[in-house]
């Protein structure tokens, strides 16, 4: 079946339907992950978006019922050079395809993806619509201009939790039965020390298995939980999570983090929670050209000079001239572009970062910040 991916500007590429028929509109993105593509299609943190995958060939080791950072794929729609339809690996349970059908995401490969990721780094990200229905080059690029821009966005009411819930599951060695049938190993973890109350902006799994595997015991509320009904779980710390969509569209939110700063509670941000604290601490945010996406970002600890190599998905950015509080100090920056990457305050055990620690998919060289994390609340506890 053919499909068509048409951007704002006009641009038209053609291709091959795979996975579930339809046709959806979103902001057009690209990752540049060799590997991991399940976890990318079930983050969150891209709601509202079409994802480009820049590797070549993507599907050939299948999808599985562990790989999930959410109870589903969350991105618009997927675009790929080549699609694998005979996947080859023990842990496959079914293939990328009917991964993608059984979830209604369209997808499209045989698309030219280095020529459409050079214009979109060219150009920045585009607004896009992905189509087995509609094959009228002119009409796609109206529906792609007439969609709404990313700018202004409150897409974390699409993913929040609709209830608080407590999470007990952490991470194994093993995440499937092997192929000599044996049963899972789980890690020695520690006991539950410490009682987090994680607010879910669009959470990605592998963060509250991180936190559950360094000894916390994890209340996940919805967005909307008031800073009253955080604290009164008596939390011995705040997570502010991830998530999709534009940070400065969020003032109700912002509200709340201001008033869980003054409870002086430890607070540790990722992604759009990094970005919600900048607001917080009167800071602005803005759009990136064409974001940041992948797993190998470099970003250097100002404090050690050390480098990370780093996982990231975002859009958007604190600016790092706007925060005027002389308390709040930069700690981290990407060493590409030099934008700030991560911050902590001097007087309260508040920190947060941009990238994604947890990675899922993406190395482990920040894994240490959820360490960082318990020793704040075992510091505070006394």
């Amino acid at each position: 079946m053919r499909a068509m991916l048409a951007l704002e500007d006009g641009t038209v590429f053609e291709g091959e339907h795979f996975g579930s028929p339809g046709e959806r509109v979103g902001e057009v993105v690209f990752n540049t992950s060799m590997t991991g593509y399940q976890e990318i299609l079930t983050d969150p943190s891209y709601k509202g978006q079409i994802v480009v995958m820049t590797y070549p060939l993507i599907g050939n080791y299948g999808c599985n019922d562990q790989d999930l950072e959410s109870d589903g794929p969350k991105v618009e729609g997927f675009v790929v050079r080549e699609y694998t339809p005979r996947p080859s690996n023990w842990r496959s349970q079914e293939s990328l395809e009917s991964f993608l059908e059984r979830h209604g995401i369209v997808g499209i490969q045989g698309v030219d993806t280095r020529a459409l990721t050079r214009k979109l780094r060219i150009y920045g990200t585009m607004r896009g619509v992905i189509s087995t229905e509609d094959l009228d080059p002119e009409s796609l690029v109206e529906k792609a201009r007439a969609a709404p821009p990313m700018e202004g966005r409150d897409l974390v009411r699409f993913v929040t939790c609709r209830e608080p819930y407590v999470w007990d599951k952490g991470g194994t060695i093993n995440p499937v039965p092997n192929r000599f049938g044996e049963e899972p190993t789980l890690f020695d973890l520690p006991a539950r020390r410490f009682r987090v109350v994680a607010m879910d902006f669009g959470v990605k799994h592998n963060i509250l298995r991180l936190l559950y595997d360094h000894g916390c015991e994890i209340i996940v509320v919805p967005a909307t939980t008031s800073a009253r009904e955080v604290l009164s779980y008596e939390p011995d710390g705040i997570f502010l999570s991830n998530g999709p969509g534009d940070p400065a569209a969020l003032p109700y939110i912002v509200e709340t983090v201001r008033e869980l700063i003054e409870s002086g509670k430890p607070i540790f941000g990722i992604c759009l929670g990094h970005q919600l604290l900048g607001l917080a601490f009167g800071g602005t945010t803005y759009k990136l050209k064409f974001g940041h996406r992948g797993a190998n970002q470099p970003v250097k600890d100002l404090k050690t000079g050390k480098v990370e190599i780093t996982s990231q998905n975002h859009g958007f950015c604190v600016d790092i001239n706007s925060i005027k509080d002389p308390d709040v100090e930069i700690t981290h920056i990407n060493l590409n572009d030099k934008t700030l990457e991560g911050m902590r305050h001097k007087k309260l055990p508040i920190f947060s970062v941009q990238y994604h620690p947890e990675a899922s998919p993406g190395p482990h060289d920040s894994r240490y910040l959820f360490e960082r994390f318990v020793r704040l609340m075992e510091e505070r506890r006394g």
